[in-house]
């Protein structure tokens, strides 16, 4: 799959909607294959998950694989957490699998139309000791959406702005503000909302108008300027440590 920047965008599209593989994913003319991981002490859950369409139905694998590998190596190189590039996997959110992997990635939550088990499944989530990292949606009717679809699962919680000085912004590297990245993706200024626990503990982050995994993707090429893509991976590592220690 790495060659295909040699071929023409005919043969390569040709070439990817050939692609069946044994555990595939997605509808119509796209596939994306799994990975197995290796046995890491972190491994991150891309969830697949019940969408209405709106992208395509195919959000949730936006900037796969290679956000992942790129987050999973930069945590390698900048953490203790044993982990590796290929320390990811894709996980359905209705099925049981779901609670073997406590750190999940979400993209387009704003496509979000949650199955009955979807709902079980993420309430059931949370209260094992969960978290989701919630990325690449803006405007008001993604975040309505994706607040509607989840507000199904916690009925009588809400979303909040999560304060800049949360641990979860610093727990591992701190950033000097969230509008570094805000150039570079569209919706206007950056803002984190969380759904926290009656614990308090923050469960669910998720970014209206931000997209980290484009930065975490297109790095190498060049495509994001250098400052904004060292706060998105110093974002990531953050959420990840957060939720592996709290």
């Amino acid at each position: 799959m790495k060659h295909l920047r040699l071929m023409t965008p005919i043969l390569a599209a040709m070439l990817l909607v050939s692609l069946v593989h044994a555990q595939g994913f997605g509808r119509r003319r796209a596939y994306i294959e799994q990975n197995e991981p290796p046995a890491t002490e972190f491994i991150a859950a891309r969830w697949h998950f019940g969408t209405n369409g709106a992208i395509g139905n195919m959000g949730w694998s936006h900037n796969y694989p290679q956000s992942d590998r790129h987050l999973n190596d930069f945590l390698m190189r900048a953490t203790g957490v044993d982990v590796e590039e290929m320390s990811y996997r894709i996980v359905e959110l209705g099925l049981p699998e779901v609670f073997d992997y406590p750190f999940a990635y979400v993209s387009e939550p704003g496509e979000m139309q949650l199955t009955e088990q979807e709902v079980v499944n993420l309430r059931e989530f949370i209260g094992r000791g969960g978290f989701v990292l919630m990325d690449d949606f803006d405007g008001d009717q993604q975040w309505f959406q994706m607040r509607s679809q989840i507000l199904r699962t916690f009925p009588g919680q809400d979303f909040v702005k999560v304060p800049f000085n949360h641990v979860v912004f610093s727990v591992h590297t701190p950033l000097d503000n969230l509008q570094a990245m805000a150039d570079s993706v569209p919706g206007g200024d950056i803002t984190y909302y969380g759904l926290f626990t009656d614990e308090g503990r923050l469960a669910i982050l998720a970014g209206l108008n931000n997209d980290l995994a484009n930065f975490w993707d297109w790095y190498a090429d060049g495509n994001m300027p250098l400052k904004p893509s060292t706060d998105a991976f110093r974002l990531g590592t953050n959420a990840v440590i957060y939720s592996l220690t709290h």
